[in-house]
């Protein structure tokens, strides 16, 4: 219920993005339903046909992740503790919402499969596709509502677990603090002072004062709560101090934002060769293959699905640091202001923006590959649900990647102010925008290129 007030309230902008993954949701949905209609008419290689509507799947799924990142209400604020808005309670209406809109859009799906199979009547097409979904056949319920299940109950888990995670990465960033009692020297029962000692984790780096902490990076600070007046300690006091030490915890320390290039790159790029050598190998058998693709792939080998799935982790892989390398490469010889502050903000953002950019040019570079083997005088050109499932894959993907950047966005909102009270020009800040997206298209493009003609090759022998 509280979900569903929230989501009353939400800012326009952040219902298009839910819209968005309700679309993708029916897409996905409606895709399995026609899986299932096409494998009641024509039994012969159908779980192949389901096996590749988990690419469309996991598109989707990546989507309602980023969407439910990017809303503002999962971010952990001051005072939603106190009312029960923990980490833990935000990251529960994160995954309610995206039950809902996931569970919303494998509805319509149902509706629209049901509609076109002609089971409802009295629409414009109604039973347009009888004979491709088996009009004349009873529908299993059971296999019905779980394809419909797939997309809500797996978008739902990586949420949860992805949200989970961020939620105690903030914590460890927030720090720790811990109260035990500590006996004052000199105090009475009487004089109704309850002196505590905290202790707070902080960084291990001398304070103003030039007092450095401990060398478990706490520091115990005394303070004292009373409910009436007390003195303090006469300086001559020689009692000796009979208490226990203050309860201290381990220091949690925030990761670098970002210090340090992201690890990711060499094996990125080790997987991205190792999957192109796999279907360079695989493609010199000429034999029949138990994954048939669309189009003239009927002859390829099933290890040629495996290289590319090892290109598309590669470059997913790759996609921060080379990213974090566009941001490197905008501050060499000397730059100015316009230069460094865009290489500098790249670097920062590369692993929040760098890894769907990464699994946008696998997508793209998948997409060119497979396209370039279709001729004109094609017997088989794409069919209606190959091109839907295409359209899912890119438009989540592109999609995700929009998200990504507006949150990121986001994030840096309050450096983006810090500057214009500085006085930044305006005009700098939106060259430094267009300077950025620059860099970005000048080096993710030739790599998407590369790697399409690459993979294309071996296939096209």
């Amino acid at each position: 219920m509280l979900a569903l007030r929230l989501g009353r309230g939400t800012h326009p902008l952040v219902l298009f993005r839910r819209l968005l993954v309700v679309a993708a949701s029916a897409g996905v949905g409606f895709l399995l339903l026609c899986t299932l209609g096409w494998a009641m008419g024509h039994p012969a290689g159908s779980p192949i046909r389901l096996v590749w509507c988990l690419i469309p799947l996991a598109a989707a799924v990546q989507l309602a992740v980023a969407v439910a990142r990017a809303e503002p209400r999962t971010r952990a604020r001051s005072g939603l503790s106190a009312v029960g808005l923990g980490p833990a309670r935000l990251t529960v209406l994160a995954a309610t919402s995206t039950a809902i809109s996931c569970t919303l859009g494998s509805s319509v799906a149902l509706l629209l499969f049901l509609h076109l199979r002609g089971d409802l009547t009295g629409m414009p097409f109604d039973g347009e596709a009888a004979e491709l979904l088996a009009a004349g056949r009873p529908l299993p319920l059971g296999a019905v509502f779980t394809l419909l299940g797939a997309t809500p109950v797996v978008a739902v888990v990586a949420t949860a677990l992805v949200l989970r995670r961020r939620g105690y990465v903030e914590a460890k960033a927030a720090g720790a603090v811990r109260v035990a009692p500590r006996v004052r020297a000199g105090a009475g029962a009487g004089d109704g002072a309850s002196p505590v000692a905290v202790s707070v984790s902080v960084p291990d780096t001398p304070d103003a004062d030039g007092v450095s902490p401990a060398a478990d990076g706490s520091v115990a600070v005394l303070t004292s709560t009373s409910t009436s007046s007390t003195s303090p300690v006469p300086a001559s006091t020689s009692a000796p101090v009979s208490a226990p030490a203050p309860m201290t915890v381990p220091p949690l320390v925030a990761a670098p934002y970002p210090a340090t290039a992201p690890s990711g790159l060499p094996w990125g790029v080790a997987l991205t060769a190792v999957g192109l050598a796999v279907e360079t190998y695989a493609s010199r058998d000429g034999g029949g293959s138990a994954m048939p693709l669309p189009g003239q792939f009927d002859g390829s080998p099933a290890a040629v699905l495996a290289g590319w799935s090892l290109t598309a982790v590669g470059l997913a892989l790759a996609g921060p640091g080379v990213m974090y390398l566009c941001g490197w490469l905008l501050q060499v010889m000397r730059p100015g202001a316009l230069r460094l502050l865009a290489g500098r903000i790249l670097m920062a953002e590369s692993r929040s923006i760098g890894r769907p950019l990464g699994v946008l040019c696998a997508v793209l570079s998948g997409t060119f590959a497979a396209a370039s083997l279709y001729g004109p005088a094609d017997e088989r050109p794409f069919g209606p649900l190959t091109a839907l499932g295409a359209t899912l894959v890119i438009g989540c993907t592109a999609a995700t990647v929009l998200i990504a950047t507006l949150e990121a966005r986001q994030a840096r909102a309050s450096v983006t102010e810090n500057l214009r009270l500085a006085g930044t020009p305006a005009s700098l800040l939106r060259t430094t925008v267009m300077v950025r997206t620059a860099a970005v298209v000048a080096v993710f493009t030739p790599l998407t290129w590369a790697v399409a003609t690459l993979a294309a090759i071996p296939l096209s022998r």
